[in-house]
């Protein structure tokens, strides 16, 4: 059975930083680019960043451009997210993603793979 499974969210103050991790399991994930979407209450799920299986090419969505850092650890099947200089505007349900696409574009529509999500909150 196929398993991604996030941890490490929670509360932390604004300009604070969090890392959360997704381990994968079930499968083999070689060729899977993987990486992360986050929905906040009322609004619709949005890509964070995306990190390809090969050559670790890493994308990220503008809000969070130069503040969140994906990575990866093939060996693990785990990837992580390490959130810096956090706003109150980041707080969400982070969801881990796998696709055995690329890491460039990524819709929520074509993940092959979901994990449950783990909660997000950043005070003010």
């Amino acid at each position: 059975q196929v398993q991604l499974v996030e941890s490490g969210g929670g509360l932390v103050q604004a300009g604070g930083s969090l890392r959360v991790s997704c381990a994968a399991s079930g499968r083999t994930f070689s060729g899977f680019a993987m990486g992360w979407f986050r929905q906040a209450p009322g609004k619709e799920r949005e890509f964070v960043a995306a990190i390809s299986w090969s050559r670790g090419s890493t994308y990220y969505a503008d809000s969070v451009k130069g503040r969140f850092t994906i990575s990866r650890d093939n060996a693990k099947n785990t990837v992580y997210l390490q959130m810096n200089s956090l706003k109150p505007e980041d707080t969400a349900v982070y969801y881990c993603a796998a696709n055995r696409g690329g890491a460039a574009y990524w819709d929520s529509h074509y993940m092959d793979y979901w994990g449950k999500g783990t909660l997000v909150t950043v005070s003010s």
